[in-house]
C-alpha cells in the first residue's frame, strides 16, 4: 500500500495560478510576456484556455533597466484579460452578423420577418431562407445558395413566388 497524500499534493499544486513576472495565469486566461520577434521591445499575449492561439497579441512596457520587460501584476493581468475577453466578444459580434442577417418586408398579409441563416459547412455550406408571420410563427422555409443576398427586394420576390426557392 502507499501514501497518497504526495499525489493529491502534486494535484493541488497544479491547480494554482501561475503568477510569474512574464508568464500569469488565472480567469480561463493565460498571459505570457515574449520577446518581440519584429524589434528588441516586448509583446504580450493573452491566450484563452483551451485556445490554441493567442486572442490578443499587443506590445508590453519596458522595464526601469530599458532592457527587460516590465514584469506582470494582477492590475495589468485583469486588464488584459478585459482586453481580450472584449476582442473575441466582438469578433463573435461580427460572424454572428455576417452568418445572420433579417430584414421586414410589409405584405397585404401583414409583416413577415425574413431571415437568412448561413451554415458554414467546410464542405457542403448553405443558408436557410426563412419567414416569420407577426406571431414569430414560421411561415416557410427554403434552403439557398450561402451566397444569396437578402435584401427588401429579394425577400420580397421570394414571398410573391409562393415561398419557392430562389433560382
Amino acid at each position: 500500500m502507499y501514501d497518497e497524500a504526495p499525489e493529491r499534493d502534486a494535484a493541488i499544486e497544479d491547480d494554482t495560478p501561475v503568477q510569474e513576472p512574464r508568464l500569469w495565469q488565472g480567469n480561463g486566461w493565460t498571459a505570457k510576456v515574449i520577446k518581440n520577434e519584429d524589434d528588441d521591445g516586448w509583446a504580450v499575449a493573452m491566450i484563452k484556455d483551451g485556445e490554441p492561439e493567442p486572442a490578443l497579441v499587443g506590445p508590453w512596457t519596458m522595464g526601469r533597466d530599458k532592457k527587460n520587460p516590465k514584469p506582470l501584476d494582477q492590475a495589468a493581468f485583469n486588464t488584459l484579460v478585459k482586453t481580450a475577453s472584449e476582442v473575441i466578444r466582438r469578433h463573435e459580434q461580427q460572424l454572428h452578423a455576417m452568418l445572420h442577417k433579417s430584414t421586414v418586408v410589409a405584405t397585404g398579409q401583414g409583416e413577415l420577418k425574413v431571415t437568412l441563416d448561413i451554415v458554414p459547412d467546410e464542405y457542403e455550406p448553405y443558408a436557410l431562407l426563412t419567414a416569420f408571420d407577426e406571431m414569430g410563427e414560421q411561415v416557410a422555409q427554403v434552403r439557398v445558395e450561402p451566397t444569396f443576398k437578402l435584401s427588401p427586394a429579394s425577400a420580397y420576390g421570394w414571398i410573391e413566388n409562393d415561398f419557392r426557392a430562389p433560382r
